[in-house]
């Protein structure tokens, strides 16, 4: 991982795509360990975890790790989460953060020698291309090693770095003994 001491980093986290890549390749992120790997790395000036909360729930199970989060380092950006039913009659639940990490990334680029986006969807492939034209370099963390792949072939080769995240699965997993079947997301 080509990382300098002295860059202005943050990391751009789509907590489902991190949460959905992780748990194909069976592990759960640690949030705690992986703050401080990258904190290690260069000087991080925030971290950004971007998530959609289902409002009408009295609980809802990502609620405890949002709030873990806020408290431990994070910068948490949420949005409600809209309920439909599909055509055919499931309910289902539509929260998409693209467009938030997308503005985000976007206004603090000028701010940023590098930028580290958890996040292997190919719809970002223009946000990254913008912000390099502004000077930051971009790390993709992500993974190819999963059944789907989870990152966009367009979006690797438009980043400056990949990251494959079976290679830092030993830095940020948690311990196996600790993991959950079917909470989405643990701090």
């Amino acid at each position: 991982m080509p990382f300098y001491p002295e860059e202005r980093m943050a990391l751009f986290i789509d907590g489902a795509n991190l949460y959905a890549s992780a748990r194909n390749l069976g592990f759960d992120v640690d949030y705690k360990k992986l703050l401080a790997l990258f904190s290690s790395k260069a000087r991080l000036i925030r971290a950004f975890y971007y998530t959609a909360l289902i409002d009408d729930q009295e609980y809802s199970p990502i609620r405890p790790l949002v709030d873990w989060l806020d408290y431990n380092g994070y910068t948490v950006v949420t949005k409600a989460a809209k309920e439909f039913t599909d055509p055919d009659g499931r309910r289902r639940i539509k929260g998409n953060m693209d467009m938030e990490l997308a503005i985000d990334m976007l206004e603090m680029a000028d701010r940023l020698d590098h930028i580290v986006l958890f996040s292997g969807d190919g719809d970002f492939r223009r946000l990254v291309e913008a912000v390099q034209r502004r000077g930051a370099r971009v790390t993709v963390v992500s993974t190819i090693r999963s059944q789907p792949p989870m990152a966009a072939d367009e979006l690797r080769r438009q980043a400056d770095d990949f990251i494959e995240l079976r290679d830092i699965e030993h830095e940020i997993a948690r311990p196996r003994e600790h993991q959950h079947g079917s909470d989405e997301h643990a701090a």
